[in-house]
């Protein structure tokens, strides 16, 4: 799952961006309110964290242009101000919740999961290919009685080539989506990590085949 930070206090950024990691999203960090409309328009999300005082455009600025703009994706916003008048004003522009600061990680991540469950698009907790059965929840993968847990981004790739495995996903395209737009990391990366997953794959004895075409990417395949 991806997600948009905007928040314009770094340190609690950057807190809230690790353990967020940690549970197995994928987040951009933005500082400021016209960086965070742009990536919204220019990014593929799953959702949406937006503080409401931030500098450039406030929170409920940005959400009200998003979602002028059509974009549906399900957004929380953040903010020091408790007062009701507040609260509605962010609704009313097409929040999804509310989340007043100081905030424990603990119900940030519930809000998030709950967000997340109402999108217009269902994700189901289990994703299955072939003899596969990935847990969303938590990051294993199984192949009859056989499985493991994947570590962080051998899961964020095997969770893109699972829920596109009808096309080949370039090795750009599974960069973005596994490691964010800010990786300071490149395509070797990808290589490396697809070869990791190769060797899982073949211990558990799977039929399942990792299959690249030159110039073009990656993709599932089960023989027939």
């Amino acid at each position: 799952m991806k997600l948009l930070y905007a928040e314009d206090e770094r340190a609690l950024s950057e807190a809230v961006a690790d353990i967020l990691a940690y549970h197995n999203y994928i987040v951009d960090a933005v500082y400021n309110g016209v960086d965070a409309y742009d990536y919204a328009l220019a990014g593929d999300y799953d959702g949406i964290i937006l503080d409401i005082m931030m500098p450039g455009r406030d929170g409920v600025e940005v959400l009200s242009a998003l979602r002028k703009n059509g974009c549906r994706t399900p957004i929380l916003l953040l903010t020091a101000k408790t007062q009701v008048d507040d609260r509605i004003r962010g609704l009313d522009a097409g929040a999804d919740d509310y989340l007043p600061k100081p905030f424990d990680m603990g119900e940030l991540l519930a809000r998030v999961r709950a967000m997340l469950r109402r999108r217009e698009e269902f994700h189901p907790d289990l994703l299955t290919f072939g003899d596969l059965t990935l847990n969303i929840q938590s990051g294993a993968l199984s192949c009859g009685d056989r499985g493991c847990i994947l570590p962080r981004q051998e899961y964020r790739l095997m969770e893109q080539l699972m829920e596109h495995h009808r096309i080949f996903l370039s090795s750009e395209n599974l960069l973005i989506k596994a490691w964010g737009y800010d990786a300071e990391t490149d395509v070797n990366s990808v290589w490396l990590y697809i070869s990791y997953l190769r060797k899982r794959l073949a211990a558990m004895k799977s039929l399942v085949r990792i299959v690249s075409k030159r110039n073009i990417g990656y993709r599932l395949e089960m023989p027939l």
